[in-house]
């Protein structure tokens, strides 16, 4: 059975957690990171080779070919789904626990 919340006016919703980004879709613009309080997503960078590295990585600075956003802190999302809503490239599976 899903887990069960409710808003401030007492109506009853059913949270909605980030369980994966899509890298292939992501475009890496940081809208979700934006809205985001809780420090789940973090950008990172994808090298010539396709390797998922720091953007402040120095050896890798010169190699990086585009930004994606990945999962940091996947306990800390809370369902709210404000980051699902301000992608515009669909990139976020969101569902509700079991």
């Amino acid at each position: 059975m899903p887990m069960v919340a409710y808003n401030r006016g007492g109506a009853e919703y059913t949270p909605e957690f980030l369980m994966s980004i899509d890298g292939t879709k992501c475009i890496g613009c940081g809208r979700c990171y934006k809205v985001c309080g809780r420090d789940v997503m973090t950008l990172k960078g994808i090298t010539d080779e396709g390797m998922v590295v720091d953007l402040d990585d120095e050896e890798y600075e010169d190699d990086i070919e585009r930004r994606v956003m990945v999962m940091a802190n996947a306990d800390n999302c809370i369902g709210c789904g404000a980051c699902n809503r301000v992608c515009p490239s669909d990139c976020q599976t969101h569902a509700p626990l079991d």
